[in-house]
C-alpha cells in the first residue's frame, strides 16, 4: 500500500517563523507611529522656540505697550507697536464668520444627509467640497470686485433699520470694506470646511437609532432632533473649530478686502480695521530687520490664539464622549 510523504513545498511554514516576522511588523509599525507623533512634536515646539525668540527680540525694544497700543510703528525712532487693533479686527471678523456660517453649513450637510434625493446629493455634496479647494486670493479677488460693490445695499438697510443697536450704525461714508464684509467672505470661505465634516459626521448616525424614532412616531425633524445632532455634536464643533483655524488665520482674501487702519470701532459697518495675517501680509516686504521682529511677535499671538481655540474644542468634546459616536 502506498504512504504519502509530504514534500518540502506541501510542508506549512514553521509558526515561530510567521509570528516573529508579525511581531517585527508590529514593532515597526509602533516605532513609526511613534516616531511620527514625536516629530510632530518636536516641529510645533521649534517653530515655538523660533516665534517666541524673535518675539523677545522686538519686545526689548518696544516703547509701548504691546497689549494696547493703538499703533504700528515698528521702524520708528524709537519703535511703537501694539497688537490692540490686530487682536480686536481678528477676534471680532472670525466671531461674524462663524455666526454666518455654522448654522447655513449644519443645516446644508443635513439636507445632505437626510433630505435631498440620491440623484442631488451627489452632485451637491461634490459642489461643496469643490469650494474648498478654491485658492483664497481667488475668494479676495470676488469679493473685492463684487462683493464690496454690492454689498453696499444690504450695509444701508442695516444701517436704516438696525443703526439703533450701535454695532450696526454706520458712521461714515464710504466702500464697504469693514470688518463685517471681512466676516460675510469668511463665512463663504469655511463654509464648505464645515459643511463637509458634519455631512460626514451625520452619515455615521446609527441606522437602528433613526429607525426606532421613526418605528415610534417621530417625524423627521424629531428624528434628527434626538438621534442626528446629539450624535453629531462633537464632530460638529471639530468641523467648527477647523473653520474657526482658517478664519483666525486668512491672509489673503482678508488684505485684499479690507481697508487698513488702525482703530477700533464698534460700528461693525464703518470701513477699517485689521487682522494678525493682514497686517503680517502687508508690512513684511517693506519691515527691517527689527520690523520683522515685530511681525513675528504678533504672529507669536495668533499661534497661541490658534492653540486655545484648538484646546478649548477639544475639551468641549472630551467632556461630550457620549455624543462622539465611540461606543456606538
Amino acid at each position: 500500500m502506498a504512504t504519502f510523504t509530504p514534500t518540502q513545498t506541501d510542508q506549512a511554514p514553521p509558526v515561530s517563523s510567521s509570528g516573529s516576522t508579525g511581531r517585527a511588523g508590529d514593532k515597526i509599525f509602533a516605532g513609526l507611529s511613534k516616531g511620527s507623533g514625536i516629530l510632530l512634536l518636536v516641529i510645533m515646539a521649534s517653530i515655538a522656540v523660533f516665534l517666541t525668540y524673535r518675539a523677545v527680540l522686538a519686545l526689548s525694544k518696544n516703547e509701548g505697550n504691546f497689549l494696547t497700543t493703538f499703533d504700528w510703528n515698528a521702524t520708528g525712532e524709537p519703535p511703537v507697536f501694539g497688537i490692540a487693533v490686530l487682536l480686536y479686527g481678528t477676534v471680532v471678523s472670525s466671531v461674524i464668520a462663524m455666526v454666518i456660517a455654522v448654522p447655513i453649513a449644519v443645516g446644508i450637510a443635513l439636507f445632505i444627509s437626510h433630505y435631498a434625493p440620491r440623484k442631488l446629493a451627489g452632485p451637491l455634496a461634490y459642489v461643496v467640497d469643490l469650494l474648498a479647494a478654491v485658492p483664497s486670493i481667488i475668494y479676495g479677488i470676488w469679493g473685492a470686485l463684487f462683493l464690496v460693490p454690492y454689498l453696499s445695499g444690504l450695509t444701508s438697510w442695516m444701517d436704516e433699520f438696525l443703526g439703533w443697536t450701535y454695532v450696526f450704525d454706520k458712521t461714515q461714508a464710504g466702500v464697504d470694506r469693514s470688518l463685517f464684509t471681512v466676516g460675510i467672505l469668511l463665512a463663504i470661505m469655511i463654509l464648505p470646511i464645515v459643511t463637509s465634516v458634519s455631512r460626514e459626521v451625520f452619515l455615521q448616525v446609527p441606522r437602528m437609532n433613526e429607525e426606532a424614532a421613526l418605528a415610534l412616531g417621530a417625524t423627521r425633524w424629531e428624528v434628527i432632533r434626538m438621534s442626528v445632532l446629539p450624535f453629531g455634536r462633537s464632530g460638529v464643533i471639530s468641523a467648527s473649530m477647523l473653520g474657526l483655524g482658517r478664519a483666525l488665520g486668512e491672509t489673503m482674501a482678508v488684505a485684499t478686502v479690507l481697508s487698513p487702519s488702525f482703530l477700533i470701532s464698534g460700528h461693525l459697518l464703518d470701513p477699517g480695521g485689521g487682522t494678525f495675517a493682514q497686517n503680517i501680509a502687508a508690512k513684511f516686504d517693506e519691515a527691517n530687520e527689527y520690523g520683522r521682529d515685530a511681525l513675528i511677535a504678533s504672529g507669536l499671538v495668533l499661534f497661541l490664539l490658534t492653540l486655545l481655540v484648538n484646546g478649548a474644542a477639544r475639551m468641549i468634546i472630551a467632556r461630550r464622549k457620549e455624543y462622539s459616536g465611540a461606543n456606538a
